[in-house]
Formats: structure tokens, C-alpha cells, sequence
């Protein structure tokens, strides 16, 4: 009886330890979501249901991290704990809290759901890094855009005050800017706008700007020179021009023998004085140029200065408008030599300048100068041209002068009228000659004709006359008497009287013949 009595009171007591560990419930942790770097946060773990009188600690780690503690709290009489927390960077992450019974060791620990935390750090201290700040087209370009705080960052790049926007070729990576080809377009001054948010407040730091140079390649220079006389000396004045590149750029002028001058140039030009010699070859020259990334090179040029000589010759064409008149007339003056020959129009021995209400000068080629006139009574008048070296005048030119007027322009000359006429009576001679050849080739050959006509004729009316002879045939239903025969043959023997005793004897003979009837 005792001992079934210890047996209950014992099954009872392990009962009701069995009862006490499943006390221990999972707890629930709870905080902000999100807090600033370096301020101080609070998290509450609470415990549901816990054993009676039995401590309990609470314990907060990042998951994962069991061995790096971020605060604890004992449970005493009280279910629920908090924590304080000084934020680093490296408390964002997904929180957890672990309870556990300080005095049993027979009850397991339970561990909380899992609360993330983002922490940030307000952005301070944006600045560009890039090196070098200048370089040539079709290089890659990267920027860096530096932070000294700052975290959950979003950047905008802007060039020149506009938003950058990725497109084939530019890049937008987090803090970076590539461009992979950059071409002149790209040069400017770059900033970038870093931000983050927190709390609905967004935090933005702007850095200084950068100013990024793009070059350009200088392009292949032109040469050319002009002649400058001083003292009775005479230079060639050289030029080197390229029509591309970004300046400073550093020209050099170079002969067969080597390097002559260098200048550096800063808007694409440089002029250099070279001793001449006139109507004497000087060799020949090149110009170089460079702006730091490779050197293009002009084509080889012969200096060499002929003075204008020999006869100036001039010549003129001409348009026609209403009725067959001259509207317009182009004069053309060209000397016989001279590498620089300057052009002067005269009018009754008044120069006429470039341009005047019924005239133009071009003188835009080399080889020879044109005088466009508008063809009315303005424009009547004795022309003539000068050429001169355009380095000295002292000596010129004269060609034959030219006289203009609208009514000498319009009338034939006596030499054309006459020609045209000669050609006219020509024509009208030979066309005569060939209608009379016509006409008695006509007549001998229809001669021809009427002879061979009376022949074939003649046979046709004997063999008829042969016929009448006949008289009629047996048969008078069939056969009957011919008509005309005689008629016919008076009308063919009648063609020529000297061929009647011919057909007289050839009738005689028809006749003499015996008829054999069928």
C-alpha cells in the first residue's frame, strides 16, 4: 500500500517537471527598422512564457554570429528585456534573440524571430577622382565619384550642369563613369551628386567640379607662301595651317636637310619667313604639326618664284538670251608666266574694282582672272587687263584692249554674211546639177523602153495577124471571130516607119504558110 503510494507522488513530480520545461516559449524581438550610424537604439525581447521562478538571459546577435554578443538582459520576474545599441556599420543585418534559463540545464533555449536593421551613414564629402584630367579622343574616360561617409548611396553624374544618362558607349556603375570612346563632345565640366535617404530625409553631398579636356588630333597641315619684299629682299612668307586639333599646337617647318623653324601655335597656325631667291628653285619644304599625341605631316611644296613675263593674251565667250542677242560676256586674261601674278581690269583706262553694278571680277584662279559683264549701254567701252607680281607692282603688263558694245555685239560680220550667202548660192548650184543629170538619165533610160515595147509589140500583132487568117473555127459555138488585131497592129506599126518592109515580109511569110486546122 505505501510503496503504490510512492509510486503516484513520484510520476507526479516528474509530471510536473516535465510540465516546467515546456514553459520556456520562443520570444519576440521588436525595434526600429532603420537607424543612423552611431546613435543609440533600443530592441525589446519578449519572453511569452517562461519557467517559474527560474532566471532567464536574453542574449541579441546578428544571425549567424552566435559568437560576436551585441547586448544580453536577465529575465528575473519580469518577461520582457531590452537592449541599447551603439549602431556601427556592422550592426545592419538580421537581428535575433536567444533565451536560455540561467539555474536548468535539462530545459533548451529557444531562439526569437529575426529583425533587420539598416543602418545608415549620411553622405559627406563627394569628390571626382580621375587621372589625367586630359587626354585625347577615342581614349576611355572613368570617374570616380569618393566618398568620405556614406552608405545606401544613389549617384548622379551631370556634365556641364545635364544629366548624364546611359547610352551605348557610356557607362553608369554605382560610385563610376566610363565612357568607353570619348570624342570632343565629351569635354566639360563633370560633378557628381551623391544621396541616401533615412527616415523620409534624404542626405545629398555634391562634389567640385572637374573640368575634363578632350583633344582633338591636329589633322595633316596645309603649306602654302606668300612673297613679302623689304629693302629690296625678297621672302617667302610660309605657312602651316590645320584645319583640326586642339591648340597648343607645335608646328615645325623642315627641308631635305632637316629641321629650318619651330613655333608653337595656339590657334592652329604659324608662319615662317624664308629667305628667296626670284626665278630660282629653293628646294622643297614640309610642315609638321603636333599637340602632344602623334605628328601629321603637310605635303612636300617647291618654292620657287617666277616673275610675270611674256605676252598677256585675252579672249571672251558670251551668252545669248531673247531673240539671239548678247546678254553676257566673259573676258579671260592670262599671262604667259608667273607663279604670282596679280590681275587688273581696265575700263576706257579706269580700273574697275571687284564688283560694280553691271560688272564682276573674279579672281579666284591662279592661271588667269575673269571680267563677267552684263552686256547694255553701261557696259560700252574699251577694255583692256595689267598683271603684275602681287609682291611688286612696279612692273606691268598690258594686254590688247577690247571694245564692247551691244549693237557691234548683235550685227553679223561681212565675212559671215558672205560665207553663209556663198554656201546658199552653193547649194542652190549643185542641187541644179543634179536635177538636169536626173532629167536626162530619165530620158534615156524610158528611150530604152519604148524600143524594146514596139519589139515585143510587134511579135504580139504578127502572131494575132496569124490568127485573123485562120478565120473561124469548125466549132461556132466554141470559137468566134477575133476583133481589133489589124487595128493593133497599124497602131504598133505606126511606132517606126522604117520597120514596115521588115513586118511586110514577115506577114507575106505568114500567109504563104498552109494553116492546119485541128
Amino acid at each position: 500500500m505505501f510503496s503504490s503510494l510512492f509510486l503516484v507522488i513520484l510520476g507526479l513530480c516528474c509530471c510536473c517537471k516535465e510540465s516546467n520545461q515546456t514553459l520556456l516559449g520562443i520570444p519576440h524581438l521588436s525595434g526600429p527598422s532603420e537607424a543612423l550610424v552611431k546613435e543609440i537604439v533600443e530592441f525589446t525581447c519578449e519572453l511569452q512564457t517562461r519557467p517559474i521562478n527560474d532566471a532567464i538571459l536574453l542574449q541579441l546577435f546578428k544571425k549567424g554570429e552566435n559568437a560576436k554578443l551585441l547586448g544580453d538582459y536577465t529575465l528575473l520576474d519580469e518577461n520582457t528585456g531590452k537592449f541599447s545599441l551603439f549602431t556601427q556599420h556592422h550592426h545592419e543585418g538580421y537581428l535575433e534573440c536567444l533565451a536560455k534559463p540561467q539555474n536548468s540545464s535539462t530545459i533548451e533555449p529557444t531562439v526569437s524571430n529575426t529583425h533587420y536593421l539598416r543602418v545608415v551613414d549620411r553622405v559627406k564629402g563627394a569628390k571626382i577622382v580621375v587621372d589625367p584630367e586630359e587626354f585625347f579622343k577615342g581614349q576611355r574616360l572613368e570617374l570616380l565619384c569618393q566618398l568620405t561617409a556614406g552608405n545606401h548611396v544613389s549617384y548622379k553624374w551631370l556634365l556641364n550642369g545635364r544629366l548624364i544618362s546611359q547610352s551605348p558607349g557610356v557607362l553608369l556603375s554605382g560610385d563610376r563613369l566610363l565612357i568607353n570612346r570619348t570624342t570632343i563632345d565629351d569635354s566639360g565640366s563633370y560633378r557628381c551628386e551623391a544621396s541616401n535617404e533615412f527616415n523620409k530625409t534624404v542626405f545629398t553631398a555634391k562634389s567640385p567640379e572637374v573640368v575634363i579636356t578632350v583633344k582633338d588630333v591636329v589633322s595633316a597641315p596645309n603649306i602654302s607662301f606668300t612673297v613679302s619684299k623689304e629693302d629690296h629682299n625678297y621672302s617667302a612668307m610660309v605657312t602651316c595651317q590645320s584645319t583640326k586639333g586642339t591648340p597648343p599646337v607645335t608646328f615645325s617647318l623642315h627641308n631635305r636637310e632637316g629641321l629650318v623653324a619651330q613655333i608653337t601655335s595656339e590657334d592652329r597656325s604659324a608662319i615662317f619667313q624664308v629667305p628667296l631667291v626670284l626665278d630660282q628653285h629653293m628646294g622643297y619644304f614640309q610642315c609638321q604639326a603636333n599637340n602632344g599625341d602623334q605628328t601629321a605631316n603637310s605635303q612636300w611644296m617647291p618654292l620657287e618664284v617666277v616673275t610675270v613675263g611674256g605676252p598677256v593674251t585675252i579672249h571672251y565667250d558670251y551668252d545669248m538670251g531673247e531673240n539671239f542677242a548678247v546678254s553676257h560676256l566673259r573676258f579671260y586674261c592670262k599671262v604667259a608666266k608667273g607663279s604670282h601674278p596679280q590681275y587688273k581690269w581696265f575700263l576706257n583706262n579706269t580700273l574697275l574694282h571687284n564688283q560694280g553694278s553691271f560688272y564682276y571680277v573674279v579672281n579666284h584662279h591662279p592661271e588667269h582672272s575673269m571680267l563677267m559683264l552684263t552686256v547694255d549701254r553701261r557696259s560700252t567701252g574699251t577694255y583692256h587687263c595689267e598683271v603684275s607680281d602681287s609682291f611688286d607692282n612696279a612692273t606691268a603688263i598690258s594686254s590688247k584692249s577690247q571694245y564692247v558694245n551691244k549693237e557691234v555685239l548683235n550685227r553679223l560680220p561681212v565675212f559671215v554674211v558672205a560665207v553663209v550667202f556663198g554656201c546658199f548660192i552653193f547649194l542652190i548650184f549643185v542641187v541644179s546639177i543634179c536635177c538636169g543629170i536626173g532629167v536626162v538619165y530619165r530620158r534615156r533610160q524610158y528611150g530604152e523602153k519604148s524600143l524594146a515595147s514596139l519589139e515585143m509589140e510587134r511579135k504580139v500583132a504578127a502572131y494575132e495577124g496569124e490568127l485573123d487568117l485562120s478565120g473561124y473555127s469548125e466549132d461556132a459555138d466554141v470559137m468566134k471571130p477575133e476583133t481589133g488585131g489589124g487595128d493593133d497592129f497599124d497602131q504598133a506599126s505606126e511606132a517606126s516607119v522604117d520597120e514596115w518592109p521588115q513586118i511586110a515580109e514577115q506577114k507575106k511569110t505568114l500567109e504563104d504558110e498552109p494553116i492546119e486546122l485541128p
